[in-house]
């Protein structure tokens, strides 16, 4: 991509996604999905207002850091029609797609049809094997010019850790009995987390599909302001709860001050803990509406 060119990526997303296209020059353009309906895809007709002589690609993470959510075939090939139509790219991050709950499949973009040489599927190590220090991160494409392009820049660069490498290669190998047991216990701690949120009065967390994040709406002023409230001034029984404030995940100025990220990788009584120092912290804070 050139400097100025743009990214159209549907927010609240990962933070580095902005950092990484600042270094390379690139403009973010963020259509907002809405905690109200679980952050599904916008509208396409929010796409088709944002694209414009300078746009490149759209970019998604499926499942979503931070929210959680999974986006459907459908809707994948609701994006697939705008890639196709402006010819764009379309950036997929499928870091988590061994984590989907509740029977739900993760349907990959290098499945969809018409846009073949239009994709670019990301991938890491990290999150699958619960390795983020490995640092073994790849990309998919069936493009070879972008294929070529790529191997470029990577021999131009040092290789990533010879460790991360070994024990990547090895990880490979893990039995599906392992995501099994690894599913069954997110999707009991997740179930603390929503649960326990939506009993909170003025509280709500919409119910992730994927993934190990949450994003709730609390009743306060300034998720910035409540994040660091937590950290410094309030303890129950002498324990606090860390909490991402949600302004973090958006590129627009204004969204996310009433809203929390949150990453259930604790186990389930640390989380019910975690839940309700929350709740009591809710109750006294100076700034709760």
């Amino acid at each position: 991509m050139d400097p100025g060119d743009e990214v159209i990526i549907p927010e609240p997303f990962y933070a580095n996604y902005n950092g990484f296209a600042v270094t390379s020059g690139a403009i973010v353009k963020p259509i907002i999905s809405k905690i109200d309906n679980g952050f599904a895809l916008p509208p396409i007709e929010e796409f088709e207002k944002a694209i414009t002589p300078k746009t490149k690609a759209i970019m998604i993470c499926n499942p979503n850091n931070p929210t959680g959510y999974l986006y459907s075939k459908e809707e994948l090939e609701t994006l697939a029609e705008i890639v196709k139509k402006h010819d764009l790219f379309l950036f997929s991050d499928e870091v988590y797609r061994e984590f989907a709950y509740d029977n739900n499949q993760v349907y990959s973009v290098m499945h969809l049809k018409g846009i073949e040489q239009n994709v670019v599927l990301l991938d890491s190590v990290s999150k699958r094997y619960s390795a983020c220090g490995a640092r073994i991160g790849m990309f998919v494409t069936k493009n070879k010019e972008v294929y070529s392009t790529a191997m470029k820049l990577a021999q131009a660069r040092l290789s990533p850790p010879t460790f991360g490498q070994i024990f990547s290669e090895a990880a490979i190998d893990t039995p599906k009995e392992y995501f099994d047991a690894v599913l069954k216990e997110y999707v009991a701690r997740r179930n603390v987390v929503v649960e326990s949120i939506n009993k909170m009065p003025g509280c709500f967390c919409p119910n992730p599909k994927g993934a190990f994040y949450a994003v709730a709406r609390l009743p306060i002023d300034n998720s910035d302001r409540f994040c660091q409230w937590l950290l410094e001034d309030f303890n129950y029984n002498m324990e606090t709860v860390m909490l991402a404030p949600a302004t973090g995940f958006y590129s627009a100025k204004g969204k996310g001050v009433d809203e929390v990220r949150i990453s259930y990788c604790l186990n389930v009584n640390d989380l019910k803990a975690a839940m309700k120092c929350l709740e009591e912290a809710l109750k006294v804070y100076p700034g709760r509406k």
